[in-house]
């Protein structure tokens, strides 16, 4: 029986078509698959690079804020507070990393293969999520070494993980199709991830952050995540419940704001890009 497709004009709220994309997942696997080939190709040590850098970062983070500075890490190893931090982080920061210029990378099928184009940048989650599985055994073993139960809070880090990747995704397909029309954009990511990673209490606890400038960590959407992270891998202070709201809202807010932005703007890339 042949198939009808129906193109319709876009309606006031340019919604993605989710059925198409779900039609084309195989693609979505393709890219993902492909983004991990070409990122660890001709390199000595492979996906030993996925646990080294975090475990470096950690250990840097360690010496600097635990070591030298001697700030708090609320009574846990401070390299495993670090590491825990950068479980977080290292999937937020591959994630719009990776999404923000997918499509300029890929401009060569963005202009003359047809396909849902969303699945451009949202394949890069399928890559970094393999990262993050990887770097998180180097946790397990972390927790065994240093003797840290986890409480039964660590059920809810299914749900820090989602909110990870949708918050990332969200501001991935955003950026992404930025960058289609201001290539400015390939300069104002790295920058910003740079100053999120020391405005979020990654490397340090929030405890030391001076009541001056905590209402700024207060309302930062990596400083719910992170806090909730620890929680749930360390058995710290359970994050209020403000924030466990506004994560699961602000998440879901800004993934649907960026698969808009990225609908809005995707019928003019073909022409400028």
């Amino acid at each position: 029986m042949a198939r009808t497709t129906v193109i319709n004009p876009p309606g006031r709220l340019p919604l993605p078509a989710w059925r198409e994309m779900w039609e084309a997942r195989e693609v979505f696997t393709r890219f993902g698959i492909r983004d991990l080939k070409l990122r660890y190709r001709q390199t000595a040590l492979g996906v030993i690079w996925v646990i080294l850098q975090p475990l470096l970062s950690a250990g840097i983070f360690s010496v600097v804020f635990g070591q030298i500075a001697n700030l708090s890490s609320d009574g846990v190893p401070y390299f495993v507070f670090s590491f825990a931090g950068m479980l977080a982080w290292t999937l937020f920061n591959g994630i719009v990393s990776r999404a923000a210029p997918s499509l300029v990378n890929n401009q060569a099928l963005v202009s003359k293969v047809f396909f849902p184009r969303l699945l451009v940048p949202l394949s890069s989650v399928l890559s970094v999520l393999v990262d993050f599985l990887v770097a998180s055994a180097l946790m397990v073993v972390l927790l065994v070494v240093y003797g840290i139960t986890p409480g039964v809070a660590v059920l809810t880090l299914p749900l820090w993980l989602l909110a990870v990747v949708l918050l990332a995704s969200g501001i991935g397909m955003a950026c992404s199709a930025l960058m289609v029309k201001f290539r400015d954009v390939a300069y104002i990511v790295p920058f910003a991830m740079q100053t999120l990673l020391y405005a979020s209490p990654l490397a340090y606890s929030l405890s030391e952050v001076g009541s001056n400038v905590r209402w700024l960590f207060d309302i930062n959407p990596l400083t719910w995540i992170l806090e909730g992270f620890r929680w749930s891998l360390l058995d710290l202070a359970q994050p209020a419940l403000w924030q466990m709201a506004a994560t699961a809202g602000v998440s879901v807010v800004v993934f649907v704001g960026g698969a808009l932005i990225f609908s809005k703007m995707e019928r003019g890339f073909a022409d400028v890009i």
